[in-house]
């Protein structure tokens, strides 16, 4: 407990300030300094209100305070429990070092397709996802504006990562900066894709920017975090998609 209280302050300090440089670049690289240049890549032509930015950056704030929390317990109380290693070489090797984190994004894609679907349930989306939804036009500070129920439940990916794959602990941290990353890129309102990278025969795989925009304009479909295949099983990807994806990325 005395290594949770040391370490706590820091957490919530050190991930705070990884998602809020990630933000805040992308933010004044498109909304600022690049707006007229990028303009043709805007997914929606209108621009978040100031009280949106605002209410998306207090959100995050709480969703980041908490995701340091259950990050705190789980490499520290929790750690001796975990399938956590420190030596890559008697551990698969670099080799392994790489599908671990594949098997990441698997898994997390997977987790988060189903409790994405599930909080979208009449009786559930109001307490916790509405939140979320009320961005309707995301910014970069939309990534992790969530309800704290949201944002406990979001989190506990890394519980069942830290507990179910065996990793090394730089894996599980590279993989979350990637996942802020991703995050980031999905709201930022703003398609930075090719041309016809739907079509491609690995990227057309991929979730992008308009993707997720969609959901967030229109609350259905596109479910997927990473990549489209939960969508495309289930019959939840949108058909308007590639439509819009063509509008977006075609020279203006």
């Amino acid at each position: 407990m005395d290594e949770f209280l040391r370490i706590l302050p820091k957490a919530v300090w050190q991930i705070n300030t990884r998602y809020f440089l990630t933000a805040t670049v992308a933010f004044l690289v498109f909304y600022v300094f690049f707006r007229a240049a990028m303009s043709r890549r805007k997914i929606q032509t209108a621009f978040p209100k100031t009280s949106d930015y605002r209410r998306e950056v207090f959100y995050s704030i709480l969703s980041m305070s908490i995701f340091a929390v259950v990050a705190t317990v789980m490499f520290t109380v929790l750690k001796p429990y975990t399938l956590l290693y420190k030596d890559i070489a008697t551990n698969g090797g670099w080799l392994y070092y790489g599908i671990s984190m594949l098997l990441m994004l698997l898994v997390h894609d997977t987790y988060f397709y189903w409790t994405h679907r599930a909080m979208h349930h009449p009786k559930l989306y109001r307490y916790i996802h509405l939140v979320h939804h009320r961005s309707t036009n995301p910014s970069p500070w939309a990534a992790y504006s969530f309800h704290p129920l949201e944002s406990l439940l979001e989190i506990m990916i890394l519980v069942i990562i830290m507990c179910c794959i065996p990793a090394h602990y730089t894996a599980v941290i590279f993989f979350f900066l990637f996942q802020i990353l991703y995050n980031v890129y999905g709201h930022l309102g703003y398609e930075l894709m090719p041309k016809n990278a739907h079509k491609h025969p690995v990227l057309k795989w991929i979730n992008t920017s308009v993707s997720h925009n969609q959901h967030h304009q229109y609350t259905e479909g596109n479910f997927g975090l990473y990549l489209n295949i939960w969508d495309k099983l289930m019959g939840t990807y949108r058909a308007d998609y590639e439509q819009d994806f063509d509008r977006i990325t075609n020279e203006k």
